[in-house]
């Protein structure tokens, strides 16, 4: 899969995370923390359907990875888990509104790393849409929300 990190604004927190040697990320893979590793949003365990496996996976979502992890690879790569970053994703075509909930989309009952969907419900989300869209759009500006970042909106972001 070619790097598609499109970063375009705000404020990134970068957090370093380890990487199992099995595990393969590219730069801009949602990623969530399997117990105390990065790994990628198609390696997520599918459970049920997409509304189940969506709200699970946000509940364990850790945010953007920004370094690729190769194959063999075990060194820690830095993932961004700001609620204040704007990104560029590809999306399922369809008119959106500032605000909306989007969720990670499915591909043959996996999710996939660098490809967003609308939600039904916020605890199904990871970002909100960061801007308009009149006309069917393949690709979109977006803010997440890491379940490991206290200000974020995720609603499995809190300590204690």
């Amino acid at each position: 899969m070619a790097n598609r990190l499109r970063y375009r604004s705000g404020q990134v927190d970068l957090i370093r995370v380890r990487v199992d040697s099995g595990t393969v990320i590219e730069a801009g893979d949602l990623v969530f923390l399997d117990t105390d590793d990065a790994k990628p949003a198609s390696d997520f365990t599918w459970d049920t359907d997409l509304a189940t496996t969506q709200g699970q996976f946000a509940a364990a979502f850790l945010g953007v990875a920004h370094q690729p992890s190769a194959d063999g690879e075990t060194d820690p790569i830095s993932v961004d888990v700001s609620p204040h970053s704007v990104y560029e994703f590809d999306v399922n075509a369809a008119t959106y509104e500032v605000g909306d909930v989007l969720g990670p989309d499915e591909l043959s009952s996996a999710l996939m790393d660098q490809q967003l969907e609308a939600v039904g419900t916020p605890d199904l989300g990871i970002a909100r849409a960061a801007e308009y869209k009149a006309a069917a759009a393949s690709k979109l500006r977006v803010r997440f929300a890491s379940a490991y970042h206290t200000a974020s909106a995720n609603t499995n972001a809190v300590v204690g």
